[in-house]
């Protein structure tokens, strides 16, 4: 078997797991309907993924970019969520280029 050989079949392989990854949670999903704390469990799932993938960014970055994730938060709770988005990237191009 050669290397081209192996490296398609990886990714034929790897893209039927995913399929039937995305696939079976659809069918479950359709089937299932979870109540009480299991609901409550799967509704903080979706903000505790965004949470992890944004705050390494927010606390090791730098200054600039940990403003501007307070001053979006700030505006988070008041305003609806387009004027959120443009206080954050407005928030992160001003503080870049003043801050460095």
């Amino acid at each position: 078997m050669t290397d081209q050989t192996a490296t398609l079949l990886a990714i034929l392989g790897m893209a039927a797991v995913t399929f039937g990854c995305r696939i079976s949670g659809l069918l479950l999903g359709a089937r299932f309907r979870p109540a009480g704390r299991l609901r409550a469990a799967f509704d903080a799932i979706p903000p505790a993924v965004l949470t992890a993938v944004i705050a390494p960014t927010v606390l090791v970055t730098g200054w600039a970019e940990t403003l501007a994730a307070a001053a979006t938060i700030a505006v988070a709770f008041r305003a609806p969520m387009l004027a959120t988005i443009v206080t954050g990237v407005f928030a992160v191009v001003v503080l870049r280029h003043g801050l460095g």
